[in-house]
């Protein structure tokens, strides 16, 4: 059975599109993208608002999560580097997972199965 592995890319919000352009570029047909706030070296910053100023200590971020089997990870991770780097603070991390099982609910399908294109094209 092939492997299968996920890869959570967290970036700023403006790269999304780049991303997605790039992965369909490369043949990963599927992803899933959520609205994140968290900090890392940068640890926020200080923005005034009428007159005040407060720290932002959590700043808005995406998180795409991307399960491949077919597409080499390597790639994957190879496109989103290129794509993501500004050489700042920020770009962002790649997290790299291996999953032991996946499960497609409307067939029933596992393993690679469940996450590569359906012989039929039935959607919901």
């Amino acid at each position: 059975m092939e492997p299968i592995t996920k890869v959570e890319i967290i970036t700023r919000p403006a790269k999304l599109d780049d991303l997605k352009e790039a992965m369909n570029k490369i043949g990963v047909t599927g992803m899933t993208v959520s609205q994140i706030f968290g900090s890392g070296l940068t640890k926020g910053h200080v923005e005034v608002y009428r007159g005040s100023e407060y720290s932002v200590n959590l700043l808005p971020k995406i998180k795409v999560e991307i399960v491949v089997c077919e597409v080499p990870v390597e790639t994957v991770v190879k496109t989103a580097k290129e794509i993501l780097k500004t050489g700042k603070l920020g770009d962002g991390k790649i997290f790299i997972q291996p999953l032991a099982n996946a499960v497609r609910i409307r067939t029933g399908d596992e393993g690679p199965d469940a996450i590569k294109a359906p012989k039929d094209t039935k959607s919901a």
